[in-house]
């Protein structure tokens, strides 16, 4: 199977050079390199929304999750996602419409909320937080393919050079083109992820004998796999709420989304494209319920490397465990690729200077966060998706600053909304590792910290809007 792979995966590689090949332009400025000259149409928009989304957590992540702790999985990531695409189209008008009120270049959001707060602290805190919840993030999706490559072909290569090597190919058409050779890539990995993952899906759900019969075969296995909170108890009301604006936050707080909701050409494309992209999650996230409950019906007690390893290779034909393999590799890159890309446009937007001088700096920046992710890979624990969870809520606690920076015109008045933040980050991570209680009675330390948060905020949108109005009276009574 290893020469198969050898073989279909050199056409995959040729097609990303192609790729690479025609989305390059003559002119580098940071506008077309970091920004695909920001003129992206729906089609280009759904697919590079979708393969930045769905990552490598989608394939091997929520099979797992649905088979040890049920059907709440669907609540976790489809319910989630569908409030994430409404969002996107209540709020997603405001954000480009801040952006262009502001008559300043947009990079990324650590330069904006510098912009709107009038402070380079807003701006580092922004940066500090996706760096500090993406870095991991992107070091998991690698972690997942290469350990699973490393299953499917033991003692062939190490692990730490299969991630290398997926890191290289990815930098390379990074750098020679930039954010449209990454969107041009999306199309071709979003494309084959939905078919690999409908394939496999197809397959489980034949062998459970239909639908009706798979629900059957799952509730003679354990009955308690088809409610919430499951039979591990994860799926509590906290958790699904904490999980729910963590991810509908992340089109705001991390930059590879944020960025594409800017650049789309017109309202009307992030429209089109915000539809679109709901109707895709459904279909990415489908396959993995019959995945997952064909995992739970044959390979209750195996561990998640023997399910997904048996289940996605095994009891597969050749051909179509090659292509499951190039699917996760696909499906790793497309978002690590935009992620790291992601972080270096955040430190473009706080570089002042000549274009060209800050361009070679970013990426200088882009290769050294590429090393930072291979190191982290090789030491990163193997639970995908709670850490994609701790992610999504590390980076949604930048939200309430960000929404500030967007709705409110007095921004600037509210300086210490950065410093909080950063406090509040600094509580998520030590709750985290257990350092400080993950609970304040029954509450979710996260849940407590998100929800404060957003109340300041609010208020502090208001106070700052009444002030406003109280000036504007007092002058004209004046």
């Amino acid at each position: 199977m290893l020469n198969l792979l050898l073989i279909i995966g050199t056409l995959y590689v040729l097609a990303l050079v192609y790729l690479t090949w025609i989305a390059r332009d003559n002119d580098r400025s940071s506008a077309n390199y970091l920004m695909a000259g920001s003129n992206v149409g729906s089609f280009l928009g759904l697919f590079t929304f979708a393969a930045t989304l769905f990552s490598t957590f989608t394939i091997l992540g929520m099979p797992d999750f649905f088979r040890v702790h049920g059907v709440g999985a669907w609540i976790f990531i489809a319910v989630s996602d569908m409030f994430m695409v409404f969002g996107i189209l209540m709020v997603g008008y405001y954000v480009r419409r801040k952006i262009k009120e502001s008559n300043t270049s947009y990079y990324g959001m650590a330069g904006f909320m510098q912009h709107c707060y009038r402070s380079r602290t807003a701006g580092i805190v922004v940066f500090l937080g996706a760096f500090l919840f993406l870095i991991p993030y992107v070091a998991i999706q690698i972690k997942g393919v290469v350990l699973f490559l490393d299953q499917a072909f033991p003692n062939k290569l190490p692990i730490w050079l299969w991630a290398s090597l997926m890191l290289i190919i990815m930098v390379i058409y990074s750098e020679l083109g930039g954010l449209k050779a990454i969107m041009y890539s999306d199309v071709l990995q979003g494309i084959l992820l939905l078919l690999v993952i409908w394939v496999i899906g197809i397959v489980c759900l034949n062998r459970l004998g239909g639908v009706s019969q798979m629900f059957e075969q799952v509730h003679r296995v354990d009955e308690s796999l088809l409610s919430v909170p499951g039979p591990k108890g994860l799926f509590d009301f906290q958790f699904l709420l904490g999980s729910l604006i963590g991810i509908v936050m992340i089109p705001f707080t991390q930059p590879q989304v944020s960025t594409r909701l800017v650049i789309m050409k017109s309202h009307h494309a992030l429209y089109r494209t915000a539809v679109a992209l709901g109707f895709f999650a459904i279909l990415v996230i489908l396959p993995t319920l019959f995945i997952g409950m064909y995992g739970a019906v044959h390979y209750e007690n195996d561990s998640t490397a023997d399910f997904l390893g048996k289940t996605l290779i095994t009891d597969q034909l050749p051909l179509i465990g090659v292509l499951v393999l190039l699917g996760l590799i696909a499906a790793a890159m497309s978002t690590a690729d935009s992620q790291i890309f992601g972080l270096g446009a955040e430190i473009r937007s706080l570089l002042k200077g000549e274009d060209d001088h800050a361009l070679r700096s970013t990426r200088g920046a882009i290769l050294i966060f590429a090393v930072i992710c291979l190191v982290f890979s090789l030491f990163s624990p193997d639970e995908l998706v709670l850490l994609a969870r701790l992610s999504f809520t590390g980076t949604a606690l930048l939200a309430p600053m960000i929404f500030l920076g967007i709705f409110s015109k007095e921004a600037a008045r509210c300086s210490w909304m950065p410093w909080l933040t950063m406090l509040a980050i600094l509580l998520f991570i030590l709750s985290s590792f257990n350092i400080i209680p993950n609970k304040l009675g029954q509450i979710r330390t996260d849940l407590i910290l998100l929800i404060s948060l957003g109340g300041i905020a609010v208020i502090a949108g208001y106070g700052s809007g009444s002030r406003r109005v109280s000036g504007k009276s007092q002058g004209a009574n004046f």
